[in-house]
This record gives structure tokens, sequence and C-alpha cells, in this order.
């Protein structure tokens, strides 16, 4: 297996704060560097989209993006939290590898990102929003030369902490996600052209945070403690505010605390649905589910109106045809299946992602690619559509080819990892492997049972089949492939780091009942 930092080596002047030097890549012959926009949603669920068929919220600008390129529907994280896909999504790795594997602590030195090969190739690049990888450092970070962000989630309203210009501190004024977008619109304007560019946008929408003080009605918001203080919910922009307040909120079928929906389910999962990344206590409240996920959708309209500024400040200055634009969500969210909110599991909500790409002159309007993409993939894509050679070290694979109509061979299957946090111990570790068939999900460190879907005649995932005399051949082909893709990318060793933050293991005395010993495990 080749090294996982890619040859990275170190500048010796003590003036360049250690900033990590990379190995030019090599140029694909005749192509033309792309100038690239990546746009990061945070917690955006793959099916929140108008154009993905969601009965009440309406997403124009991301919609148009859509028709005008591909809205890749079969699109995937490899892990489903915030620091280790953000960190997949940079450096092309696997969380076992880049070893970013939870919210809290520091990203390794010596770890390339892929905008570090770009400005090794002549590109100006800038990073704006939630950086989030290493707790509550807002510093400048590697392969960028323009930084605007804050520390840890960030919050919705100014906060004390304000924002992080270039290595100054800058008071937040307003609104985040569209004062980001008036960063990324003025950084776009100034460019002038002599350079190809790479700007990544990364919205703290549409993750939690303190509710605004209703009585106060003051636009202000508090650190973020999630689960110490406050009421917790999403923050829509003034204008969006109550826009989908009638919208009716319909519970998924696997909701329901019923024998069906909970035979041959794991225990952690049962359990998990009286936690703060349940519906019984969702986000460590008692809150209504019905009025957060109408709170969700009306800040997710920020969302769009900031997509819809930056395709127009290409318009204007004559790029939109040229440029590639990404869009993205960073993890999946569940909205009560399997009696789940939040991310981390590997249910189908937690792992798929909205995943748009947009640039007229390499891909054709309306395109229709089937085939699974993941987050580990959009380095490699990035830097071919910058005229490089990715790396060969990188987990995914550029799917620009795919894109343009070619006919390539593809993965048939996708690793799922997600490793225990001390601070949320209601979900284990879990790896898990993906067929367009079937989905084999394996807890570690718990006693507890495997699970086994057919996602073809079952695609809500209610029905365990790991015990089904039927499918006892596919359950072992499936783990035997996913510990050999583990063995192949190094992944037979568990990342362990130190306990960091507060643990949010409350439970209701009044809610869901404690999960017993499934009967297959019982000896009479």
């Amino acid at each position: 297996m080749k090294s996982v930092f890619l040859g990275v080596t170190v500048f010796s002047s003590a003036a360049l704060a250690l900033e990590p030097s990379v190995a030019a890549l090599a140029k694909v012959q005749g192509a033309k560097p792309r100038n690239v926009v990546l746009i990061v949603a945070d917690d955006h669920r793959h099916d929140a989209l108008s154009c993905a068929g969601h009965p009440f919220l309406r997403t124009p600008n991301l919609d148009g993006l859509a028709r005008g390129g591909v809205r890749l529907a079969n699109a995937f994280v490899t892990t489903s939290l915030c620091s280790p896909s953000r960190a997949s999504i940079l450096t092309g790795l696997y969380a076992h590898r880049h070893r970013v594997i939870d919210n809290n602590n520091p990203v390794p030195e010596d770890l390339v990102f892929f905008p570090q090969y770009l400005q090794t190739a002549g590109y100006e690049t800038a990073f704006i929003g939630k950086w989030h990888m290493g707790s509550d450092s807002d510093e400048p970070q590697r392969g960028f030369d323009h930084w605007v962000s804050f520390k840890g989630q960030g919050t919705y309203w100014p906060n004390p902490n304000g924002l992080n210009v270039d290595g100054r501190k800058v008071p937040q004024k307003g609104y985040i996600t569209d004062e980001l977008t008036d960063y990324a619109v003025e950084w776009l304007n100034s460019h002038g052209g002599e350079k190809p560019f790479y700007l990544q946008l990364a919205h703290k929408a549409v993750h939690t945070d303190f509710l605004p003080e209703e009585k106060s009605g003051k636009q202000e918001a508090k650190l973020l403690v999630p689960g110490i203080e406050g009421r917790m919910g999403f923050v829509a922009a003034p204008r969006h505010v109550g826009r989908y307040a009638k919208e009716p909120f319909v519970e998924p079928e696997s909701m329901a605390f019923t024998p069906r929906n909970y035979a041959d389910k794991p225990m952690w999962v049962q359990n998990r649905k009286n936690s703060r990344h349940g519906v019984d206590v969702p986000f460590g409240n008692k809150v209504d589910v019905a009025t957060i996920y109408q709170q969700y959708m009306e800040t997710l309209l920020a969302v769009d109106e900031s997509v819809g500024r930056l395709i127009e400040t290409l318009r204007r200055k004559g790029l939109l045809d040229s440029t590639l634009i990404i869009y993205m969500g960073d993890n999946g969210y569940a909205w009560g299946e399997h009696g789940m909110t939040d991310k981390r599991s590997a249910y189908e909500e937690s792992m798929r992602i909205p995943l748009i790409l947009h640039c007229p002159e390499l891909i054709k309007a309306r395109t229709h690619v089937p085939q699974m993409i993941a987050n580990i993939d959009i380095a490699p894509t990035i830097l071919e559509a910058a005229g490089l050679q990715p790396p060969d070290a990188m987990d995914g694979r550029s799917c620009l080819p795919l894109l343009a109509g070619r006919s390539i061979p593809w993965r048939d299957k996708l690793l799922y990892e997600y490793y225990w946090e001390w601070n949320f111990p209601m979900t284990p570790t879990i790896h898990a492997l993906r067929t367009e068939r079937y989905k084999y999900i394996r807890p570690y460190g718990v006693w507890d049972v495997e699970e086994l879907y057919d996602l073809q005649n079952d695609p809500k995932e209610i029905v365990n089949l790991i015990r089904d005399e039927q499918h006892q051949q596919v359950v072992q082909e499936m783990k035997s492939q996913m510990f050999a893709l583990l063995k192949e990318t190094g992944g037979m060793n568990i990342p362990l780091f130190e306990d960091r933050d507060a643990q949010m293991n409350r439970r209701l005395e009044s809610g869901t009942p404690q999960a017993g010993f499934p009967p297959q495990m019982i000896q009479k």
C-alpha cells in the first residue's frame, strides 16, 4: 500500500510556519485547467431538494444547477460525520487513512489536502466557511491563499469569537450564510483572471445551533455548547422564518416503535431512539420534531439563495460555462428513520448526500450517472478538472469520464466506516459494505447483532436478513469483501484518540425503554 501522506516535505524556514510542500503532479496532456467552485453544505439530506421530489421545499437555484449538469442520485459519504467527511473530500482518502475520525482531535500535520497540489500548479485558492477539523481552531490552513473561517460549529448570528480572515480577528456582522456568501462573491469579483482559481465555500447551514431568544428579539447567539443549556434547533434567515410553518411532517415508516420496525434490529439502534440523536430527545431537548423539521427546511432556503448568487457572479464574469461547480452535503441526515435524528449510522439517510456538478463545457445538461459516487472521489475529480493526474495513493477516483458519458470500469461496492465517539456514545464503531443490491453492517466493540438489507426489495431497510437462511452466502461474501477492502487500504486497526469535550449521554426516564437481548442470544 502506498503512503497515506503522499510524500510530504517541509520547508525549513521558520517564517513559513512549517507549511508542507508537495511535489507537482503530472499534467494531463492537452487539458485546460478549469476554475472550480466547491460548495459544501452541512447536514444537507439527499432528498431535501425540490428536484429530488421533496413535497414542499423549493430550491430553484440548485434545481437549475442540476438541470444544466448532473444530479448524482447515487452519491454517498464514506463516513457520515462532519470532520471525517470533510477530510475525505480534501484528501480523497478513507477516514482510517487520513485519521481525522472525529470533530475534536487535530488534523495530522503532514496530511496533504488537494488544494496544495492546485497551488503548486499555479492556482489561486480560497477557503470560506466552516473548517471544523481540529475542534476550536479557526487558524488558516495549508493549501489556501485566502482564508475566512470561524471556531468550531460557529453560530448563525454573531458571537464573541467572530471570524478569522487571513489570520486577523474580524467581527461577524450578520446571518452567517449570507455573510459567508458575501465573502465568496467579493473574492470571485477580485479575481483578475491571470491564474485559474479554486474556491471552497463551506456553509455552517444546515447544522443545529442555539435558537435565538424569542422574548428579547435579539439576533445574537451564545457560543455553541450542545446539550448544556438553551434550546437547540435550526435558525433560518429572518426572511424565511415561518415559510413552512404549516407544512406537515410525515413520520417515516420505520420511526414507530413497533415489533416490525425493531425485529432483529441491533440493541444500539433501539437505545439510540432515547438519546439526543433519537426522536425521543432530539438534540438533547424536549422539542417537537415536526417544528424543528420545518425550521431545517427554512434554513436551507438561504443556502439555495447563496448558490444563486455565486452562479450570477460567475455569469457576469463570463465564467459560468467554463467553471466546474460542485455542490454537495458533507453527510446525510435522518429525520425519524429507525427512530433516529442526526447522522453517523450506515443507513441510507445517513450515507446518502446531494451531489450536483455543473460545467456546460464538460457536462451535458441533464446528464444521468447511475454509478455510486463518493466523497473520496471529489479530490481526484477536481484535480483532473485542473488538468492534473490524481495521485495513485488516493482511495477515490475521478468521475469526470462518467460525467462525459464514457464507459469505464467503476466500483461495484463502497466501504463505510464510523468510529465511536466518547462525546456521543449512543452509536458504536461501524463498518459497512454497500453494493447496488445489498448492504452489510457490522458494529464493533458492542455485544449486538449485524445487519443485512436487500436494498432492491427493502429500500427503507426495515427487514434485517442477517439470520435468513437464504441469505447466508450473501452475508459471508459481503463480510469477506468488506475485510478484503479494509486490508487493501490499511484499515484493520481501530484509530484511538483521547477524549475531548463534554459527553452527551443522557436519556429520558419516560422515553423508549432500554433494549433487551434478542431471543437468539438467550440460552434456555
